[in-house]
């Protein structure tokens, strides 16, 4: 067990939060319950003399006209002001990418309209969002409840970092996502604070539940909470959009749990990444949800996560946060995401032409359910082994895939459409060398 004395700063947070919500109050780790943002120090002092006419606080190097120092053989390189390249973002993160992220959130998740949810902290991307989910919920020996598909960074994030566990049950049922599953894990272990991480759409299956079993989840995650449960939701939300079927849902799963019960904390981890193709960017985002959720609750987790985030890396790029921004105040902005869109969806539909073309291939393996994201995954005949057939393929027929026990993950996503049809011919010839 991790234990620490508390500031009075972050007793102060604490307190707010079980004032609010004595549930989440219960949720949150040790380490949670003992970070906080500073609101005294260097920080607040430095704060309190910007624009005096000498001001000897800041921690960056300044020319003679007080704009951030810098190197022409760098700064010739970047069409932005020096102000919102060189220097520090806050911890929370620019204060206007905060309220755009979460406009877009709105935006893009229409079911979230009168509900109410924290504004966003910047994170560096989706691995060092879930880190500060992990850092404020997770405590070591908590087994953290999910499909057995999943992103294997994971494994680092919760388990050799945070110390937890997995609890895992089979991603899916047929030919759908196992709605009973997910109910059993729920119901394991005894009453009290029970972690879910759910990624849709899923690395490295590919897979977002139809409109159905998102409203079974939601149903399945408020019995939990009837029944005494304090659940914490982290909801994974890397590859948010690229869905490519009919009655697939297309919100996230933070818009039906954001209100659905007083011990249920929905935790959205999202970013740029992904979204708008930025991946070296790593522009991440953490936004809390809970029914009856004010602006003291809220306000307390976002200081602990911007505390977090200083304990850890300072800050995100303002670099990144600056050009993202500027992104979306571009007219042509839609127009441009639209047309990426298009041409990840022809690629997934060239997937399932092939698929469904060489109804030969089932017999050395068989595609498991996909309809989004970036990948699809083939689950391999018994008796074939997929690391051989990696090697195979890369030895004999010049092609890369992954292999995970007795699956192989192919991301269509880097995969150029004309290449689909000779991937899973060289991936049949070689599972028939084998």
């Amino acid at each position: 067990m991790f234990n620490m004395k508390y500031d009075t700063q972050a007793e102060e947070l604490n307190a707010a939060i079980r004032k609010s919500n004595s549930h989440i109050a219960e949720m949150l780790s040790e380490r949670g319950k003992g970070i906080f943002f500073p609101k005294s120090g260097v920080l607040a002092q430095t704060a309190e003399a910007k624009g005096k006419r000498i001001n000897a606080t800041i921690g960056i190097a300044v020319e003679d006209d007080n704009s951030p120092m810098r190197l022409p053989a760098i700064a010739e390189h970047i069409d932005i002001d020096p102000k919102d390249a060189f220097s520090y973002a806050p911890s929370y993160g620019k204060p206007e990418l905060r309220e755009k992220w979460k406009t877009l959130i709105f935006e893009k998740n229409l079911s979230l309209k009168g509900k109410s949810v924290s504004t966003p902290v910047v994170t560096n991307a989706l691995t060092h969002g879930l880190s500060m989910a992990a850092y404020l919920f997770v405590e070591p020996g908590d087994a953290i409840i999910q499909p057995d598909l999943f992103w294997e960074n994971y494994g680092l994030i919760f388990q050799n970092t945070y110390g937890a566990s997995f609890r895992l049950f089979p991603t899916f049922a047929g030919k759908g996502f196992n709605i009973d599953g997910l109910k059993e894990s729920l119901v394991e272990g005894k009453t009290g604070k029970k972690i879910v991480v759910l990624n849709f759409p899923n690395n490295p299956a590919g897979y977002t539940p139809t409109v159905d079993e998102v409203k079974q989840i939601v149903r399945l995650i408020k019995q939990s909470a009837e029944n005494g449960n304090d659940i914490v939701v982290l909801i994974d939300d890397a590859y948010f959009g690229l869905v490519y079927e009919k009655n697939i849902e297309k919100e996230s799963l933070f818009s039906y749990l954001a209100d659905i019960h007083e011990r249920v904390l929905a935790v959205k981890i999202d970013g740029a990444t992904k979204e708008d193709y930025v991946w070296g960017f790593r522009v991440g985002f953490i936004t809390f949800a809970v029914k009856n959720g004010n602006d003291a609750l809220y306000k307390a987790l976002e200081a602990k996560t911007a505390g977090a985030v200083r304990a850890t890396i300072s800050n995100a790029s303002h670099l990144s946060q600056s050009l993202v921004l500027n992104a979306y105040a571009s007219p042509d902005y839609g127009r441009q995401k639209k047309q990426k869109y298009e041409l990840l969806k022809s690629r997934y539909e060239e997937v399932k032409k092939v698929l469904k073309a060489h109804t030969e291939y089932g017999k050395y393996f068989s595609a498991l359910p996909f309809n989004s994201g970036y990948f699809m995954c083939i689950r391999l005949k018994e008796g074939i082994d997929a690391e051989k057939v990696r090697k195979k393929l890369l030895e004999k027929y010049d092609t890369g895939i992954l292999s995970m026990d007795g699956i192989i993950r192919l991301a269509f996503s880097s995969t150029k459409k004309e290449l689909i049809a000779p991937l899973f011919e060289n991936i049949f010839k070689a599972c028939s060398e084998i």
